[in-house]
């Protein structure tokens, strides 16, 4: 049961950490409580973590990783995939570690919990028991 316990509140922090970012990268926090606070914001951290990437790009950047913060938190707050959503999201935590690491230094990205989340998702993706989630309505025999 403990497991149990510990899986739900893996994928919750996971979907909630993401959206939260989502949520503030849209402006939808005050502005004394958010780090970015707007798109544009948003992007110009893109930017300054990706340095190698064309300006250009930076946009489509963005917006992919922003759908996949979305995506991934729906699915493990639901637990559909989980697994394999709980693998992504620690890949994707992990590209953000390391861009922060390479661009603006390893303090960041320990400051905002990005490796340890990274770990938590990869975590999450090893444990295998069904515990409200959507997989386990699907897989039934």
């Amino acid at each position: 049961m403990t497991q149990n316990i510990i899986k739900l509140f893996l994928r919750l922090a996971l979907a909630f950490g993401f959206l939260s970012a989502v949520a503030d990268r849209f402006g939808l926090y005050s502005p004394d409580i958010s780090s970015w606070g707007n798109w544009d914001s948003f992007l110009e951290f893109t930017q300054l973590i990706n340095p190698w990437f064309p300006e250009s790009m930076i946009p489509a950047l963005g917006a992919v990783a922003t759908a996949a913060e979305i995506i991934f938190a729906l699915f493990l707050l639901i637990g559909f995939k989980t697994e394999l959503f709980a693998k992504l999201s620690g890949w994707l935590l992990l590209m953000f570690a390391l861009s922060m690491t390479f661009s603006i230094g390893i303090k960041s990205a320990f400051d905002y919990s990005v490796f340890a989340a990274s770990a938590g998702a990869f975590a999450l993706s090893l444990m295998t028991n069904k515990y409200l989630e959507v997989d386990s309505l699907i897989n039934k025999p």
